[in-house]
């Protein structure tokens, strides 16, 4: 075996699980169509409250899109069901939020006028395209991105964060990642799930390997339930550089 193959056999031992994950989910998706009392399996006990420590092989916490509000704003009540911009001391912006779609094209615009250097982050995620867009457009104006030791960055969150052209996560910040969902669940959108699964997970690879970042940190969150959600530790995040401050 050559010194390149040898040099791919992770990768293609990433692709193969996530294709069996993919036809999995598949049969599940048609199964569900099929039979309006079947269920996914629940396997083992719920996943700890994201409060919970992490460490090395315990980091899959309860998934909870309901946040709290940031601390340091002007921002009066729940977590905002969209982004918004807000300012924070010493020169820096807050990104907060869910992530709907159509906020990207939003909050573009609010990032090619911002005079602030550094965003920082604190969202439960949501629409991933409208992630990626927000991220390459951190990137594309020089931007850096960062959380703060009460910040939160989970599921497509991670994607904004890499468009950084520095990414700091402060020690108690949390970045993580889970399955993403894809399509709904009908009939004929049961197999067009898959393609849209293989779609969305080739386009968050190619934008992790465009901002620096190794793509293989996603593999961990391909296995996690969307239910569920997979916390990095802070080296993982230095290995793969989606932190680097």
């Amino acid at each position: 075996m050559t010194e390149d193959q040898e040099k791919l056999r992770p990768i293609k031992r990433m692709l193969t699980g996530v294709l069996v994950f993919q036809l999995v989910l598949a049969a599940f998706l048609f199964l569900g169509d099929m039979g309006r009392d079947f269920a996914l399996p629940v396997r083992g006990p719920a996943a700890p409250s994201l409060e919970q420590p992490v460490r090395p092989g315990d980091q899959m916490r309860e998934y909870d899109p309901n946040l709290p509000t940031a601390p340091g704003t002007q921002i009066d009540g729940p977590m905002p069901d969209r982004l918004v911009i807000e300012p924070l001391a010493d020169g820096q912006v807050l990104l907060t939020g869910r992530i709907q779609r159509g906020d990207g094209e939003r909050i573009v615009q609010q990032i090619e006028a911002a005079t602030a250097e550094e965003f920082v982050l604190h969202s439960p995620g949501g629409n991933v395209a409208d992630a990626l867009e927000i991220g390459r457009a951190l990137r594309a104006a020089g931007k850096r991105t960062a959380l703060r030791s009460t910040d939160v960055c989970l599921s497509a969150c991670p994607y904004m964060l890499a468009g950084g052209t520095e990414r700091r996560v402060a020690e108690g910040g949390r970045v993580g990642l889970h399955q993403h969902y894809f399509g709904e669940n009908t009939f004929l959108p049961a197999f067009l799930a898959v393609r849209d699964i293989q779609r969305g997970q080739a386009e968050v690879m190619r934008h992790l390997d465009e901002m620096g970042i190794d793509p293989m940190v996603i593999v961990p969150g391909l296995a996690t339930p969307p239910q569920s959600i997979y916390i990095l530790t802070p080296e993982e995040l230095s290995e793969s550089a989606l932190a680097n401050g």
